[in-house]
């Protein structure tokens, strides 16, 4: 099976995708580890890398191709990245979106990079801008319209004042249930 996490930058799905993928014993798959990994190889921040892949989408094309290929092995999966849902298309048997208010999402990031609010707030919100606009430009996939997240996604949880244990049972729950629906 094929589950998917997606969400704005904060908003914990890479926290929560882990620890469901650990649970059920399936494999995790990033597409924002995948993404800082190459920008680690090019020598340039997430920010310069976000910029540069906005004039080389050869760059997204390639991590969201593998994301398919993975989807296809067969194996179980837990996606987690903004773009691997809609990837998946009829591949994907679950996915989940989180949400969550920007000022704590700009905190937790804040406090796990250890910098100042308003440089994480500068970083993210130009990274997730020109990501919204590349996903746009290369696959007419806008991440932040509602229509398109409620016909995409099975289940949206907002995380603003949740901690992760309360976002891990609700997941868990839901997903066992599918898992026990396709019995």
């Amino acid at each position: 099976m094929n589950f998917s996490f997606a969400g704005l930058h904060g908003t914990g799905k890479s926290t929560i995708a882990k620890k469901v993928a650990d649970h059920l014993n399936y494999t995790f798959y990033s597409t924002g580890m995948a993404f800082r990994e190459l920008a680690k190889e090019k020598n340039m921040s997430l920010e310069d890398f976000s910029l540069y892949a906005e004039d080389h989408f050869e760059i997204d094309k390639e991590l969201d191709g593998k994301i398919l290929k993975l989807a296809q092995t067969g194996e179980n999966y837990v996606f987690e990245g903004q773009l691997p849902t809609y990837m998946l298309g009829e591949l994907k048997d679950f996915a989940i979106l989180l949400v969550c208010d920007e000022k704590v999402r700009i905190e937790r990031m804040m406090d796990r990079d250890v910098r100042t609010f308003e440089a994480q707030r500068h970083e993210t919100l130009v990274r997730e801008e020109s990501e919204r606009q590349r996903f746009i430009d290369i696959y007419q996939i806008d991440v932040l319209d509602p229509a398109t997240m409620h016909n995409t996604f099975d289940l949206i949880i907002n995380t603003t004042h949740l901690g992760i244990n309360a976002i891990f049972n609700i997941c868990i729950t839901a997903l066992t249930e599918f898992i026990h629906g396709q019995r």
